[in-house]
């Protein structure tokens, strides 16, 4: 089983959010029930309010510079639109697009559109003229879709589609390959809630519970998201778990690839 580590990229700035939508009510109350919970202490807490003064809540070299430490590349999914709390400009997508591909990391597009093919061709196009690429993939923004997704986006020129959740392989749609996502931050960290209500050892033990689910149904890929916000001492359990993740799947042997190795591995095997 080979491992794709992905980092979606929803946040570059607090203030980016101030009349846009409602990220930073959201961000002090999830931040107070952790703290009264006990899942966080006063040293987090501090960190992530005078993030507000730092007006900076990326951590895009922090996940390179550690992923370079350990010896692996990931995918990095940027947004080129608007909407449901994404809300930074096109000119840090032009900042840092660059940046990752120079680093020898790859960037696909952290869609917005779902169920539009018009917006959806309009999100590729501007990537594609951004990047000057023309294959790569799209990961939806918090992974939605419909029926008629995965065909606008094969339609408007998607290398592969990393949305769907699910332990299966990667498969073909028409001429498109589909990665699902199996392990995701969030799911780990948060369990059913939608703040933290996992210790980091609990983290650990649902994580190495998925890790065994994917190896008994003998998947060939092993799908695994960290958003790069949590890569900072603001998000301690999210950023010890990803930190121990890489270096656990690093000592048990496991092969780290980018999504368009994989592309090339699984078109191979379907020419033999």
């Amino acid at each position: 089983m080979k491992v794709i580590i992905s980092h979606d990229i929803d946040h570059m700035t607090v203030w980016e959010h101030l009349f846009k939508d409602l990220i930073l009510p959201k961000f002090v109350i999830r931040a107070n029930i952790e703290l009264f919970n006990g899942k966080i202490g006063l040293a987090e807490y501090s960190c992530r309010i005078s993030d507000f003064l730092k007006n900076k809540w990326q951590r895009i070299d922090e996940v390179m510079d550690f992923n370079d430490k350990m010896g692996i590349k990931s995918a990095f999914f940027i947004g080129v639109n608007n909407g449901v709390g994404l809300s930074y400009s096109l000119k840090h997508v032009e900042k840092w697009a660059p940046k990752i591909l120079k680093r020898g990391y790859e960037v696909g597009v952290h869609g917005i559109s779902f169920d539009n093919y018009e917006a959806i061709k309009m999100e590729f196009d501007i990537f594609k003229e951004i990047t000057k690429m023309s294959d790569f993939g799209i990961r939806m923004h918090y992974l939605r879709k419909n029926d008629e997704t995965l065909d606008f986006i094969e339609k408007a020129g998607y290398l592969y589609d990393a949305t769907p959740q699910g332990f299966e392989n990667p498969y073909k749609h028409n001429k498109m390959w589909v990665f699902p996502l199996q392990i995701m931050d969030g799911w780990i960290v948060n369990g059913e809630k939608r703040y933290q209500s996992r210790t980091l050892e609990e983290a650990k033990q649902e994580t190495l519970k998925q890790i065994g689910k994917a190896k008994k149904l003998e998947l060939s890929y092993l799908s695994i998201l960290f958003h790069d916000r949590y890569m900072s001492d603001s998000f301690l359990t999210w950023k010890k778990w990803y930190e121990w993740l890489i270096r656990y799947l690093k000592n048990e042997g496991y092969e780290f690839v980018l999504h368009k190795e994989a592309i090339n591995s699984l078109e191979r095997l379907k020419k033999q």
